[in-house]
């Protein structure tokens, strides 16, 4: 009965690291796999432990150059989908103006829809343009699936600010751009971090938009893809390992200025 108890007090926890322990399976496998010592082509059965891998990243021929390619684009991308997509939500949260309604609809078109609709439409759009397909048909395919994401994380954010903030600014004699980039910048950053996060994940890992607007181009999700038909090299685990690392010593230094902030303000 006490152990019924104890279950129930601490069955929500229980279920929410069961879940993440799952999610993070994968990512166990990859690690693991990326100290193997495949026998064959295929890095799919656990044969012997080794660091070659490691020690060469770049042994296999076009991976790293997939890699910065897709870092580039993903660069870029998030760049042009935070400019835009921040500049969009502000005046929809801002202001009034016709067809606001339509364009708020129209905002999440491209997080509804199917990612292989969206991809031959754009590649539809190039084709009839007579664009060259490459890193351009690319980076703009990226930005237009990447905005709507932006727009819906910034909004989020500007809906939630307080106007009296900007008008106690006002009051004080601060300029618009004075105010913007004291006041209104600093509260609606943590919307347009995210919202440049996600659009950097997004685009990086994207192989559906990006395998139809590509032509000959071969980003690191298409390298991984090709790869997988031929022989996976351990090479791509140790890429994939050290992006999760990446990603998560990000995440720990995130939470460990948001702590230490949050001390000094008490």
């Amino acid at each position: 009965m006490a152990f019924v108890n104890w279950l129930k007090r601490r069955l929500v926890v229980i279920a929410g690291l069961l879940t993440l322990a799952y999610l993070l399976l994968p990512n166990v496998v990859v690690t693991v796999f990326s100290f193997n010592d495949p026998k064959g082509r295929f890095n799919y059965t656990w044969q012997e432990f080794s660091t070659e891998a490691w020690q060469d990243p770049c042994g296999v021929s076009g991976l790293c150059a997939s890699l910065s390619l897709s870092l580039q684009i993903a660069l870029w991308a998030t760049i042009g989908a935070t400019l835009l997509g921040t500049m969009i939500a502000f005046a929809l949260v801002r202001y009034r103006f016709r067809a606001r309604g339509a364009v708020n609809s129209l905002i999440f078109l491209p997080m509804a829809m199917p990612e292989v609709v969206m991809a031959a439409s754009l590649l539809t759009l190039f084709l009839n343009m007579g664009a060259q397909l490459g890193f351009w048909t690319i980076l703009i395919a990226h930005i237009m699936f990447c905005l709507s994401f932006v727009v819906v994380a910034v909004k989020a954010r500007v809906m939630s600010m307080d106007p009296r903030l900007e008008q106690a600014a006002q009051d004080l004699y601060a300029g618009p751009l004075q105010t913007f980039l004291r006041v209104t910048l600093p509260i609606a950053a943590p919307g347009i971090a995210a919202g440049a996060l996600l659009a950097f994940a997004l685009s990086f890992d994207d192989f559906i938009i990006t395998n139809f607007n590509a032509g000959s181009t071969v980003t690191f999700p298409m390298f991984v893809w090709g790869s997988a038909q031929r022989g996976t090299p351990v090479q791509i685990n140790v890429i994939g390992t050290g992006m999760f690392v990446v990603a998560v010593l990000l995440v720990l230094v995130s939470m460990l200025i948001g702590n230490r902030r949050n001390r000094q303000k008490a």
